[in-house]
């Protein structure tokens, strides 16, 4: 527990300014984890909002030191491995191999360390983010991952190219490819599929049908079969649309689960392989634009990761 008076200068201030500024290392996350905990008290109240401080407002704050203090190397010995690989990284952007089990971004607030925390506490290293500095550039997010989807996620560094960014992702001048295993052999080995989706937002699920029904998004979803053996097989995916749980609910329909998805798949098959979470990585993107302003000098560019780690303890031979 860590005790701080508030000083003048932080007076109408909100908490959660005071504190990452205080705490350097300390990400967004963990604060809003503390505050649902009711982890921080303000003059002896325990609070779960993000207040306005006042001048000799004492905080006592029930965060770990290894957080709160920025412990980042023993944040990934305990893990036994890296945060991420960095696939590609210039003045604007910054392409990193994201592994399965960490989110992109607290959408929960859970205080863990998200990807995005990651890249902050990376690029502060390295002193080109300077969270002090007003006119200092976050770095965002182009796009998402889900949290047990390994692969390469587009983070931008300045807002120019966050805006180029986000522009060419929306008009579909940047080809995303991922490898699956799946459950069988599809027939054909390559095929494009068209059909319509519908979420449910309550179940956290989406559903496939052939037909155009009442806000239904259309989704088309190109494979290839790479190689398979008697009970799988390993696919190339290109997202022509970029839905919730697109691969994953339309491999499914068509009969060819992906390994490890216990929302859309084979529980039984799962089991039998020892697979944890879905075997699906994000593992290549081809900018594939004409004018790309700022980011011009990259059109044409494959960025790829040959590391793809399958949360699977057995394959067959040759998938």
């Amino acid at each position: 527990m860590v005790t701080i008076t508030v000083p003048q200068e932080y007076h109408q201030k909100k908490l959660d300014r005071f504190l990452m500024d205080k705490f350097k290392s300390l990400p967004k996350s963990a604060i809003y984890k503390a505050l649902r905990k009711k982890d921080i008290r303000v003059n002896g109240i325990k609070i779960n909002q993000n207040i306005v401080l006042h001048f000799g407002d004492e905080l006592m704050i029930y965060i770990k030191d290894e957080i709160l203090y920025g412990n980042f190397a023993a944040q990934q010995e305990a893990t036994h491995s890296l945060p991420f690989q960095i696939v590609y990284e210039d003045q604007n952007l910054l392409l990193v191999n994201k592994q399965p089990g960490i989110s992109v971004h607290p959408d929960k607030n859970t205080g863990e360390m998200t990807l995005i925390d990651l890249a902050v506490h990376y690029l502060k290293q390295k002193g080109e983010y300077h969270p002090d500095q007003p006119d200092s550039f976050p770095p965002a997010l182009c796009h998402r991952l889900d949290h047990y989807t390994g692969g390469i996620v587009i983070i931008a560094k300045t807002p120019e190219a966050l805006k180029v960014m986000l522009s060419k992702i929306k008009h579909r001048e940047i080809k995303k490819y991922y490898q699956c295993i799946v459950k069988g052999c599809p027939v054909p080995k390559q095929a494009e599929l068209k059909h319509y989706l519908i979420k449910n937002k309550y179940k956290s699920l989406v559903y496939i049908t052939d037909v155009p029904q009442k806000d239904a998004l259309t989704i088309i979803t190109r494979y290839r079969v790479l190689s398979s053996g008697s009970h799988m097989s390993r696919l190339e995916i290109e997202l022509i649309t970029g839905r919730t749980h697109q691969i994953r609910a339309h491999m499914a329909y068509i009969g060819y689960p992906i390994l490890g998805d216990d929302k859309y798949g084979n529980r039984q098959f799962n089991r039998e392989f020892g697979a944890k979470h879905q075997a699906l990585w994000a593992y290549k993107v081809v900018f594939d634009f004409k004018d790309g302003g700022v980011l011009n000098y990259l059109k044409g560019s494959v960025f790829e990761t040959d590391q793809i780690k399958f949360p699977v303890k057995k394959l067959e031979e040759g998938v």
